[in-house]
């Protein structure tokens, strides 16, 4: 749903420049209440997974692709306000490096793949996973709803800022109708490996997942024929090291995916490019400012074999967004270490 230059106009892409500008402020505010010690280093490695998944189209229906927004993943995995930022790292270095989703709407699809999808997916989930039973299960079941909701959710925002700021004159109900539809599909898709993530990080370290603490129920004992809550135990710190195996592993998958599983990636075009060429609202789509790139389309010039042409961009690109978000959310990190406030003696006795 990357939407390139010229679907909206200047006016309106400015002022979704503001927003987005003002989100990601916000977001790096409260980046330093989420981002501890373990969660910092994973909050790189989950924008850069992003990446890798958002390279893997996966065909819906009648020549239309999916993939993956990744805000309601992020969102549950490091927090909502990280989430945005991971979202937005992504989308940056995919329109600065590869021509993809315009410049002067950056804005826009920060405001809508970034923003949208982080804010309405991590309030559903919470609903969710506090009516539901506290379990495991419970948060995999929810990230599944919250990420199927999440994908219509930024379409319907897409079509009322096209409403207000859209460069074509197009029917906008049936505009809508096609947008919602086709990225409801998409949204099962999304749903499915937000879930089968989410699950997969939850079976080998729960407290990781942002979304998951505080979710396990207390112990009951029966005390004189009645049950009451166990005293607590004492909370287990875990090691470093299990953390990185988790952080080595993701990458590796997100180097796989990126860089030898895109190649088989559908072809056909996403949703919002399929409706747009439907609709019409493609005819005033100008050039990407960064179409030279040696990187644009997902492919390094003067490589001709595809293969391996898109299999480096692909890692590429990893790495480009892991280091990135890396060194972000490491000097969020820091600036909450830095504005800690330093317990007096008689505060630390």
């Amino acid at each position: 749903m990357h939407v390139p230059d010229g679907f909206i106009d200047l006016p309106v892409s400015a002022a979704t420049g503001v927003v987005a500008a003002a989100a990601v402020a916000v977001s790096l505010r409260g980046a330093r209440r989420e981002l501890d010690e373990r969660t910092a280093p994973l909050a790189g490695l989950v924008a850069a997974f992003i990446f890798a998944v958002q390279m893997l189209n996966f065909p819906v229906a009648a020549g239309t692709s999916g993939h993956l927004l990744g805000g309601a993943l992020a969102a549950i995995l490091v927090g909502p306000f990280t989430g945005v930022l991971c979202v937005s790292v992504v989308l940056l270095m995919q329109g600065i490096l590869f021509a993809d989703g315009g410049l002067t709407a950056l804005g826009v699809n920060i405001t809508d793949m970034a923003v949208v999808t982080t804010a309405v997916a991590y309030v559903l989930f919470r609903g969710l996973v506090t009516v539901l039973p506290r379990t495991r299960r419970s948060v995999t079941l929810a990230s599944f709803a919250a990420a199927l909701v999440s994908v219509p959710a930024a379409a319907l925002a897409f079509t009322g800022l096209y409403a207000i700021g859209g460069t074509s004159d197009v029917p906008l109900g049936r505009t809508l109708t096609a947008m919602v539809g086709v990225h409801l599909l998409i949204g099962i898709g999304e749903a499915a490996i937000t879930a089968l993530t989410v699950g997969a990080v939850i079976a080998v370290r729960p407290d990781l997942v942002y979304g998951a603490r505080g979710l396990t129920a207390p112990l009951k004992l029966r005390v004189g024929g009645e049950l009451v809550d166990a005293a607590p135990a004492a909370p287990v710190v875990p090691s470093a090291r299990p953390t990185r195996t988790v952080w080595a592993a993701g990458l590796a998958t997100a180097v796989v995916l990126a860089g030898f599983v895109s190649f088989y990636a559908s072809a056909d075009p996403d949703g919002l490019e399929k409706v747009a060429a439907d609709q019409g609202i493609d005819k005033k789509t100008d050039e990407h400012h960064t179409a030279g790139s040696p990187l644009a389309d997902y492919g390094v010039r003067d490589i001709a074999d595809a293969r391996i042409s898109g299999g480096l961009a692909g890692l590429i690109g990893v790495g480009a967004t892991v280091a990135v978000g890396s060194g972000v959310f490491w000097a969020v990190r820091r600036r909450r270490t830095a504005t800690a406030p330093v317990p007096t003696p008689t505060e630390s006795a």
